[in-house]
Order: C-alpha cells, then structure tokens, then sequence
C-alpha cells in the first residue's frame, strides 16, 4: 500500500485518502489557530491567566458531544456530505473569535470552535469504507497523523501569517505607517500582529475547500453501498447487558460538561446559579440521550428481537477503545497546551524557542501515528500492539516525569519525541481497531470514542490546575512550585496509561476478520477495481 500512495495518488481509494487527510489537516489548522496568538492575545485583553487556561478549556468543551452527534449523522448522511458542512461552518466561529472585543465573546467563540474539532470522527469512516480491513490500520494511521499534523503546521505558521498580513500593501494598510487595519473587521487595529485576519482566514480556507471536497469525492468506491443504521439517534448494542453497560459509559462525557461549568464559574464566566442550570440542562440531555438509545434499542430490551451471533457485537470492546484514547489523545492534547511552558521553565528559554522546541511533540504525528497503524497491520494482533504501545506511553509519560533542569536539553528533546511516539502511535492502533468493531454504526463508534479523547483532555487540564492551586496554597499564594506541578502531571498521565494496558491485556479483544482482504459481507468484485490492492 505505501508503495502505491503516492503512484496512485490521483486514483480511487488513493485520491480520496488524500483529500480526506487535507480536510481533517485543515480542521486541525483552525481548531488550533488560538494557541500561537495566546500571548498576543492575552495582552490585548489584559486576560487573567486563569481567563487564558479557560479558553484553551472551551477549545476542546463542545468537542464532546460534536463527536457524538457528527457521528450519528455521518452514518445518516455519509462521510462527503458531513465534512462538507463541518468545513464550511468552520467560518462561522473563526470570524466570531477573530471580531471579538471582550473575554466572553472570546469564550463563545472557542466553545463553537470545539465542534470543528470533530471532524476527525468523518473520516475514520470514509477511509474504512475505501480500504479493506488488512490495510485499514495504515490507511486510518496515515489519515489520522497526516491530518493531525495541523496543530503542528498552526504553531509552526499562524504567527508567520499574522506578521505577513499586518505588513502586506494594499488592501491590508489602511492606516497609519505603524497602524494596520483589518480588510473584513475595519473598526479593529492592530499595531503588530494581525492576529485576527489570520484566524478568520484560516476559516475561510477551510470553507473553500469544504466546497471542493463535496465536488470531488464519494462515500464507497463504485459499486459498494453505503450501510447505514435503521437509526442514529443513538448507538445501536445487540445484547441486554450493553445497553446497561452503554448508559453507564455515557455518563463521564456529561460529566466532563459539568466540569467545564464549573470551570466556567470559576473565572466569573457564569454566576453560581447559572452554573448550576447548566448542570440540570446537561442531565436533561443525558435523560434525553438515554431515551434515544432506548428508542433503537427498546425491541431488544423487550425481548421482541434477538440478534444472531454472527450479527452480535460486544460494546466491551467500544468501552476499552474509549479508555485507549482518553489516554492517549487525551493526554496529547493536554501536554501540546502545556509543553511550552514547560520547556520555558524548566530551561529558561525564551518562548519563542521554547514553543519550537515544543512543537516537535506534534510534528511527530506525521510518523508515529502512521507507524501504529502499520504496526498494528503487519505485526498479526493488533490486541497486543495495542498493549505494547499503550505500556511505552505510560513509561515515557513517567520517565519524562524526570525532567528537570540538571537535564541536558537535547536529551529531554530526545525523550519528548519518543514518548510522543507511542503515544501517536497508540491512537493510531485504536483506530486500526474501531472501524473492524461493527461497521454499520462506525461513525457513532468512532464519535464515542474521539469524545473520550476530549473527556481525557478536559480531566487532564483540570487535574493540572488543581495541581497548580495546589501549589500555591502551599507557597502560601505565592508563585507555585512548577517542578512539582509538572513531575506529578506526568506521573498522573503515566500511570493511567499503565492501568489501561493492564485493561487491554485482560478484557480487549482481537477484531473479528482484523486481516480480511474484505469487509465482512461484501463481495470485491463489484467495488472499486483497486480495493483488494
């Protein structure tokens, strides 16, 4: 297959593995366009650095339940229809955040942006349905850290677009030889940075191309037929004891909701009863997320329909690959936040260098998370390669734990690339693995588990500002040991990853037909000539 990637890079599956990629890619550029204009930011709004933790909070909030819901309608609608849409709104809360003039439109505007964040669920299920389960580790791997490497190309480039727009003649200069005004925004000036055009730009790109994709690809190969659900308005299960063991999975992803209200109102965002509306509103919307499972499920609850064995699935399964990807994608998507700040601390580097240096745990992605998929398709299991690379996440996250600044830097450089190697490469065994669960609800499968991940990121954030006010109480609210702070981060991320290797070991399953040259049920012959490879 790595063979032809590139040969056939204009062909069939080929073509559509590669513009997916780009559409999750420019997903990841918007979703992560906050990040390199923080500091900027913070200073223009005079922001707490509570306000600013918040924010990065917000980014990754609405992702929880965009997951789960993008997922229902993409096993409704297809993949081509749903990336389409999902890219054209992404217009909508760049330009929200990009004209905003105080800290809650800031938050509002973040909050919508979470929802960009699921693209990621869409094309786990395209890219299924274009290749055959004895490859479709490598092409979800290939998909998923391609794609993800746009959090990277943000940090590497936004800045570069914002000093570039803020300098460019014409239509950009409207003012004064050192005041700037912006071409969509002209009430805002900028006098160094043109943060806001680069961010409102970077959604219009992406708006453009949600438009191209819908012109260019299908949702199966010629031939093939889309499966859909009989329902989406939640997850199909097949036995008695997985609806039980459903609702009981889904209570953590309004959990992590209420924590981010609460979060919320700690920065003064919502009062003290409009936190605890939002609480009744959030069960209300876990009653009503119940009932709708019930609804797809209430015949085989009643005993009125019994699934056979071949057509039976087990939602341990779903539930394990859940908790694989609250540690590894969550964990990445805490550490992307922190690892700036920590390399500046712990080194005393400028921010600059420090932000470079931290953007190297990202830039992996382009090969660790295609390495786990093809591990996981060459090695015969992919049940003990997700073991094994979930165990080398665990030890490097407590190895890092280590770092400080009697380190020699390219060392601790070294080490960083290679945790973040089995971390990626881990969440791209998971995903190696959940489109071979049960395919005709895989967007709602890969919605749930994409949500974990974002639970995972929530949990970590604010176990890491625990940690922090922690610390400070004990300086007596004075500047809080850092040292301490970050060793026990990681020793928090390390051991959660060692406890659910331990899970994998025990109670993770090996995929029925994980090597088939075909999807269960299907016949090759009549799908894309060059599906079978």
């Amino acid at each position: 297959m790595l063979g032809e990637l590139f040969t056939k890079a204009t062909q069939g599956r080929y073509k559509i593995l590669h513009l997916t990629w780009f559409a999750f890619f420019l997903s990841f550029v918007v979703w992560f366009n906050y990040p390199p204009f923080k500091t900027t930011i913070v200073q223009e709004f005079g922001l707490t650095p509570a306000q600013a933790g918040t924010i990065g909070l917000c980014n990754v909030a609405l992702t929880v339940p965009a997951r789960i819901i993008i997922g229902m309608l993409l096993d409704r609608f297809g993949p081509r229809l749903t990336y389409s849409v999902l890219l054209i709104y992404a217009a909508i809360p760049c330009i929200i955040f990009a004209s905003a003039q105080s800290f809650n439109q800031l938050v509002i505007g973040r909050l919508l942006m979470g929802i960009v964040g699921a693209g990621f669920v869409i094309g786990i299920r395209m890219t299924a349905e274009w290749f055959p389960p004895k490859e479709v580790g490598t092409a979800e791997g290939i998909y998923g850290g391609w794609g993800n490497f746009g959090s990277a190309f943000s940090a590497f480039t936004m800045v570069i677009f914002g000093v570039a727009l803020t300098f460019l003649p014409g239509a950009f200069n409207f003012g004064e030889p050192q005041t700037f005004k912006i071409l969509f925004f002209p009430a805002f000036d900028t006098a160094v940075l043109n943060w806001r055009m680069a961010i409102a730009g970077s959604g219009i790109v992406a708006a453009l191309y949600g438009a191209f994709y819908y012109f260019n690809v299908t949702d199966t190969p010629p031939g093939k037929v889309y499966s859909r659900p009989k329902s989406t308005r939640g997850l199909e299960v097949t036995t008695k004891r997985d609806f039980w063991f459903l609702m009981l999975m889904n209570v953590p992803l309004t959990g992590i909701l209420m924590v981010l209200a609460w979060r919320l109102k700690r920065v003064q965002f919502l009062s003290t009863g409009a936190m605890y509306l939002a609480f009744l509103v959030l069960i209300g919307l876990y009653l009503f997320q119940a009932y709708n499972c019930w609804s797809v499920n209430k015949d085989l609850l009643s005993g009125r329909k019994v699934y056979s064995a071949e057509d039976r699935y087990r939602f341990k399964q779903v539930a394990i690959l859940e908790l694989t990807y609250i540690v590894n994608f969550g964990s990445e998507l805490a550490v992307v936040t922190i690892l700036p700040a920590f390399f500046e601390g712990t080194f005393g580097l400028d921010k600059a260098t420090a932000g470079i240096i931290a953007s190297s745990y990202a830039f992996m992605n382009l090969m660790s998370r295609p390495g786990g998929g093809i591990i996981s398709d060459k090695m015969g299991s992919r049940k003990w390669t997700m073991v094994v690379l979930t165990a080398g996440m665990g030890i490097g996250y407590l190895l890092m734990s280590t770092v400080n600044s009697s380190w020699p830097l390219p060392l601790a450089v070294i080490l960083t690339m290679a945790c973040s190697f089995f971390v990626q490469s881990s969440e791209g065994s998971t995903f190696a693995i959940v489109p071979l669960v049960k395919r005709r609800v895989t967007g709602q499968i890969a919605g749930n588990v994409g949500a974990y991940g974002n639970v995972g990121a929530v949990a970590y954030l604010t176990t890491r500002l625990l940690l922090v006010d922690v610390a400070t109480s004990s300086a007596g609210g004075g500047d809080p040991n850092m040292a301490w702070v970050n060793a026990s981060f990681f020793q928090v991320l390390g051991i959660a990853g060692l406890v659910v290797a331990f899970i994998c070991i025990f109670f993770l399953d090996e995929p029925k037909g994980s090597f088939a040259e075909a999807h269960e049920g299907e016949d090759v012959t009549v799908a894309d000539p060059s599906y079978a490879g």
